[in-house]
């Protein structure tokens, strides 16, 4: 009975010090903090990009639905740094020392990101579907312009599995 007792208390303490560890951002969270941002806070984004809507989706996102239905997707207005989603998921890179790399990546056709202060990771499209479909945005030039920056960000979030993006209006050409 003691040993049940006890092996109970070192599992409830195991458990504790996780909690601790996770809620003080050592477990989980940022991969590599010590790889800076200098260009915006968590307070004072850099930029704000995409434009508010209290719709999830546009006219031509609806249109192009299965029966004119689009996934379920919500707006949202979030706060994070831009990404390059390839290097960060496999080698852990970001911050102002990753920029030059992070901006020639997403510059030829690597996938976008925003990486939000809980360690989360959203890829980032354009939302409007035909101009999307037909070349008419570039999610490019607002990600190479802001590698790196802390910046708030509007748009429609949506969830597929274990996939999170950000759909962000308003960055057609």
């Amino acid at each position: 009975m003691e040993r049940k007792l006890l092996v109970g208390a070192v599992a409830v303490a195991a458990l504790a010090g996780l909690t601790m560890l996770a809620q003080e951002g050592k477990m989980g969270g940022i991969l590599h903090p010590e790889m800076s941002v200098t260009t915006g806070t968590w307070d004072k984004p850099a930029a704000t990009i995409g434009v508010k809507s209290d719709q999830a989706w546009t006219a031509t996102s609806v249109a192009a639905g299965v029966d004119s239905k689009p996934q379920p997707g919500k707006p949202v207005a979030m706060v994070g740094e831009i990404v390059d989603f390839s290097c960060y998921i496999q080698l852990g890179k970001h911050g102002e020392k990753h920029r030059p790399c992070g901006q020639k990546c997403v510059n030829s056709g690597q996938p976008v990101g925003l990486l939000a202060r809980d360690g989360s990771l959203y890829m980032l499209m354009p939302e409007e579907h035909d101009p999307r479909r037909d070349g008419g945005v570039d999610a490019r030039a607002f990600a190479s312009e802001h590698m790196g920056h802390i910046v708030a960000v509007n748009g429609t979030a949506a969830q597929v599995g274990g996939y999170n993006a950000i759909y962000v209006q308003g960055l057609t050409k």
